[in-house]
């Protein structure tokens, strides 16, 4: 089943110009969010349903002025609490397609919470996590994915904080859909939209997104024609350059050299693997291969599995078996005593 079942169809088909509204959109000249809305702006036509079954739902950041930039329904909420907020949408009303974008403050700090009961309930959500490794819109204080060390206005001896790992984080709450994409790699952050929209539950996409005032050059490394990154394809070896990732003999994923092993030692990824081991493995790279290691983009974990609406709706029908609409909740309401007073 898809995410998008119960939601219509469109019956003309629209482009990226329908969902650019007249609004004057403003950031920081060469804030990574232009390339980011400019994909999602983008992909939006590609789902084939009508505008009016999309909304877009967000927090408190540089990131959360989306609802404003996408011409859909949007709800710019508190900080936070866009999954709680989300949630409520997708319950009450499947015939949407609900997208959260947040930021790595909002999701991972205030909104941890909120985030991660989402993702191990399964909810029918789509969650942009743009992560810029600070706050941005308060002004460069270190976030909860600054690496520990960093310089920043709240932390002018480095920080002290272990940070998160986005994608490790939702691998651990048994997120269903897992993906991580560049603001700049326009290709693969719509490839890990689409799939995240399409996907039954709970899809978390973190984005690298770059703060050119803040925290420029953050992810340096991961652009380029010599970025350090491995790319997760479905099927394919983990390879990049002249490594690849073999196991050893404690089942841990470490890198070797392709000629010196051969391609057919090399481990190949599989994101629809009900075990989420090896997602996770991937997810925790510099662990086991080192400070050297390449950043794994695209999508680590795919698998099948009801959302918390679909599980809803399965129990809102089972109350009107045998045609009897009423019998099944008055027999709730006048059952047994769970209790005897004596």
């Amino acid at each position: 089943m898809s995410g998008l079942d119960l939601v219509p169809q469109a019956t003309t088909p629209t482009t990226r110009k329908d969902y650019v509204p007249a609004n004057e959109v403003r950031w920081c000249p060469g804030c990574g969010d232009y390339s980011i809305l400019a994909t999602f702006q983008s992909v939006l036509p590609e789902l084939g349903i009508p505008r009016e079954n999309i909304v877009v739902v967000s927090g408190i950041g540089c990131s959360s002025r989306f609802p404003y930039y996408v011409d859909t329904y949007g709800v710019h909420s508190i900080h936070g609490r866009a999954p709680a907020i989300a949630s409520g949408l997708a319950i009450s009303r499947p015939d949407l397609s609900v997208f959260v974008v947040s930021g790595d403050g909002d999701a991972l700090s205030i909104g941890g919470n909120h985030l991660i009961h989402a993702l191990r309930r399964n909810m029918n959500l789509t969650i942009l996590l743009l992560n810029n490794q600070i706050y941005g819109l308060t002004k460069g204080q270190y976030s909860p994915t600054s690496p520990l060390g960093s310089i920043s206005k709240s932390s002018p001896f480095g920080s002290p904080d272990y940070p998160f790992d986005p994608v490790t984080l939702a691998l651990g709450c048994d997120a269903t859909f897992v993906a991580r994409a560049l603001d700049t790699d326009r290709a693969g952050l719509s490839s890990a939209i689409l799939a995240g929209a399409r996907h039954e539950g709970a899809s978390l996409i973190e984005v690298y997104q770059n703060c050119m005032i803040f925290n420029d050059g953050a992810f340096a490394a991961s652009k380029g024609p010599d970025a350090n990154v491995l790319p997760l394809v479905d099927g394919e070896p983990l390879v990049w350059g002249e490594f690849g990732l073999v196991r050893n003999e404690y089942g841990q994923l470490v890198s070797a050299r392709v000629a010196e092993v051969g391609i057919d030692a090399i481990v190949k990824h599989d994101p629809h693997r009900v075990d989420a081991t090896q997602a996770f493995a991937l997810s925790r790279l510099k662990d086991s291969v080192g400070a050297s290691a390449p950043v794994p983009m695209g999508i680590f974990r795919d698998v099948e599995r009801p959302s918390y609406e679909h599980v809803l709706r399965d129990q809102a029908a089972s109350a009107h078996m045998d045609g009897d609409p009423t019998g099944h909740l008055q027999a709730l309401l006048v059952g047994p005593d769970p209790w005897i007073v004596k």
